[in-house]
């Protein structure tokens, strides 16, 4: 982003600075799935498990880590798509519990979900599909009114008024991605989950779909939880970085900061394997392999989710969980060895 907000210092591991309430709030988000393992036996998935952070107003904060860390069923949960089985979820500083809250908050947050191919129903018309939203929480006044507000949104995301009538299947992957997008924005959001939105699109319709929600934050003044497993991605279009490990965030910090000076074993690995346009940079760089495979989330280590791959491992990484502690202004880290990893 060009202009991107002032980076900012938390005060704990889920507060944005005292003079300024988060949009978006989370504490000890924990998202549990009861799966059968035997007859009438059954054994909890912990897919998110203790997870806190926030975004402020303008803010775009990146989640990342491997697929199947937690990611995107931290957004669904986030959202209420999934209830959630642990923690607490503020927007604006109001605390999310009753249904009456949950549907204020889905009248103010959106998402955009990873496949534009899944994600949009073929045998409804573009129109319809922007549309619906406007239907649901009846923010028109007449069929006009309705008309008008469709033809914008489909302005906004760069699509022709003659698309209104055709089909999704009609449409190539970013343009699929357009009408997704355009569907979030119908009611007006103050906040986004982009939900990996590119990883399905070719690179160079990425990069067209990434500059074009920069643009809609500067001009709507949007925040957004944007997922990915593209670290480029992520660096170019987030204020702050989160890294998840197997349900648990090991990682937070600016956007810069992490990319440039990571602190934790498994960030270190991650961003090692960020490619680097410059051959002499690149052949001095060293990629750091991280050995064996990421545990099952119903399976998972004791204490620190990471130490079974870990090369600075102890006794006590066993034996607890580290704490989620501030190093340094806003730069947030749960290792138990980190004079060892640096």
């Amino acid at each position: 982003m060009s202009d991107k907000l002032d980076k900012v210092s938390a005060q704990d591991a889920v507060a944005a600075p005292a003079t300024e309430t988060p949009l978006v709030e989370v504490k000890g988000l924990k998202q549990y799935f009861n799966i059968n393992t035997g007859l009438f036996k059954s054994k909890p998935l912990k897919a998110v498990d203790g997870v806190s952070f926030s975004i402020k107003k303008g803010e775009t904060l990146g989640l990342v880590g491997e697929s199947g860390c937690g990611k995107t069923t931290v957004g669904r949960t986030l959202l209420h798509l999934y209830k959630p089985t642990a923690g607490e979820i503020y927007y604006n500083g109001k605390k999310i519990v009753t249904k009456a809250d949950v549907d204020a908050f889905r009248k103010k947050a959106a998402m955009v979900f990873q496949d534009p191919y899944s994600s949009l129903n073929p045998r409804m018309t573009v129109s319809d599909i922007i549309g619906e939203p406007l239907d649901i929480h009846k923010l028109y006044a007449t069929k006009e009114e309705r008309t008008e507000k469709i033809l914008e949104l489909m302005d906004h995301v760069g699509l022709n008024s003659e698309h209104a009538s055709r089909y999704a299947h009609e449409f190539s992957g970013g343009q699929r991605q357009r009408i997704g997008i355009a569907r979030a924005l119908a009611i007006n959001p103050d906040f986004i989950v982009c939900d990996e939105p590119v990883s399905a699109l070719d690179v160079s319709i990425q990069a067209q779909v990434i500059n074009m929600f920069d643009e809609l934050q500067d001009k709507m003044g949007l925040s957004y939880l944007f997922i990915a497993h593209d670290l480029l991605v992520v660096r170019h279009i987030s204020n702050r970085i989160a890294v998840m490990y197997l349900g648990k965030m090991v990682e937070l910090a600016d956007a810069n900061e992490i990319y440039s000076h990571p602190l934790h074993p498994y960030s270190k690995a991650l961003m090692s394997a960020v490619p680097v346009p410059d051959p002499k940079i690149a052949r001095a760089n060293q990629r750091i392999a991280l050995g064996g495979d990421i545990p099952s989330p119903l399976n998972a280590p004791s204490g620190c989710p990471f130490r079974t791959r870990c090369p600075y491992a102890t006794e006590q990484c066993a034996a607890e969980m580290p704490e989620f502690r501030e190093v340094s202004g806003g730069h947030f880290v749960a290792c138990h060895n980190l004079d060892k990893a640096n």
